[in-house]
């Protein structure tokens, strides 16, 4: 069974850092796609950021690119996502999620078929 464990959601102040971890197990990851999304109350869940397992390839929504990092752990099975300069629009729960292996649109949420359980991440102005 395959289970993400998300990690390192909290309350910060605008322009303020966290980082996010998602701890991965039950499966073997090669060509998978391990990804971030967010929903925010009253909105549709939306693609944050992605990195191939093998290749170390990333993609960002442009609201996040040059603020938020995504990297893999290959030891651990842990994704991480380093937020910086964050923002109060970037207030949502925060969720990992994998693909199954092999390409994939990787910003859709149906292309995932395992999800964590979601970490809050609040941004205050």
């Amino acid at each position: 069974q395959v289970q993400l464990v998300e990690s390192g959601g909290g309350l910060v102040q605008a322009g303020g850092s966290l980082r996010l971890s998602c701890a991965a197990s039950g499966r073997t990851f090669t060509t998978h796609t391990m990804g971030w999304f967010r929903q925010a109350p009253g909105k549709e869940r939306a693609f944050v950021a992605a990195i191939n397992w093998s290749s170390g390839s990333t993609y960002y929504a442009d609201s996040v690119k040059g603020r938020f990092t995504i990297s893999r752990d290959n030891a651990k099975n842990t994704v991480h996502l380093q937020m910086n300069s964050l923002k109060p629009e970037d207030t949502a729960v925060y969720y990992c999620a994998t693909t199954p292996p092999g390409p994939v649109w990787f910003v859709l949420p149906n292309m995932y078929d395992y999800w964590g359980q979601g970490t809050q991440v609040t941004v205050s102005s």
